[in-house]
């Protein structure tokens, strides 16, 4: 049996929940957020719990994100993974459930059985506006989920776990993934990892997997001002760096 993400989580939780784990910025915004490897685990938690009790998913089905690099997206695949319910990056219209952003959110509408619609507004808000008909907003329904999750059984670490431009990474596989791509970074045990992306495919690999794989934590940052990146490698004691 290989290593699955839920299970690389778990033992992030219990080796230190306190301690931080996925710090986001957008420089577009000013906006930051630091989560602890608790709270985004609660937030994973909730997630698969709505994902699965509220919206039905089941194992082996498929989930669209079409999200940009934000932490709501990573702990949205953390929960698929959980619940052994395969990401899906794309406009493919072949899914159970479509989760997307403002963006997106017009075009995702009647697309798939169940479209959510995730606002990204800071401290996950709700949609200021109204949705489309038939569009879930994620910020009213996730908050009433339980902060644990326990799938009535453990998913298959050999099921479809992401699916990105054609390939597909196996629930087992993706750690090994994560593992070969930490040593491409250079990114060593208990590193923290500055991911500066707008892309949800790179952001789910170098700032959650890799993290996770190697117990350590990630800065991500979207629309990033390179200016300001020095100061912030400074002040977010990060170890490795990824444009």
């Amino acid at each position: 049996m290989s290593e699955t993400p839920a299970e690389l989580l778990r033992t992030a939780v219990r080796h230190d929940g306190a301690r931080p784990f996925l710090t986001f910025y957008d420089d577009a915004t000013a906006e930051r957020v630091e989560l602890s490897t608790t709270t985004f685990d609660n937030w994973v938690a909730k997630t698969a719990g709505f994902l699965t009790g509220g919206l039905g998913a089941e194992p082996g089905e498929r989930v669209a994100l079409r999200l940009p690099a934000h932490w709501q997206a990573l702990a949205w695949a953390a929960a698929c993974w959980s619940a052994g319910v395969c990401v899906v990056l794309g406009d493919d219209d072949d899914v159970q459930v479509a989760v997307a952003g403002p963006a997106a959110v017009a075009s995702a509408a009647g697309g798939a059985p169940e479209v959510v619609g995730l606002a990204l507004r800071p401290l996950g808000g709700r949609f200021t506006e109204p949705l489309p008909p038939g569009v879930t907003d994620y910020a009213v329904e996730v908050p009433g989920y339980p902060d644990h999750f326990v799938p009535l059984s453990p998913p298959d670490d050999a099921e479809p776990a992401l699916e990105r431009g054609g390939v597909v990474h196996t629930l087992g596989g993706l750690a090994d993934h994560a593992r070969q791509r930490a040593e491409q970074l250079g990114a060593g045990p208990g590193g923290r990892l500055l991911v500066a992306t707008d892309d949800l495919g790179t952001a789910l690999v170098d700032a959650l997997l890799v993290p996770l794989v190697v117990g350590g934590s990630a800065v991500l940052v979207r629309h990033e001002d390179p200016a300001g990146r020095a100061a912030r490698v400074d002040a977010e004691r990060v170890t490795a760096a990824v444009a």
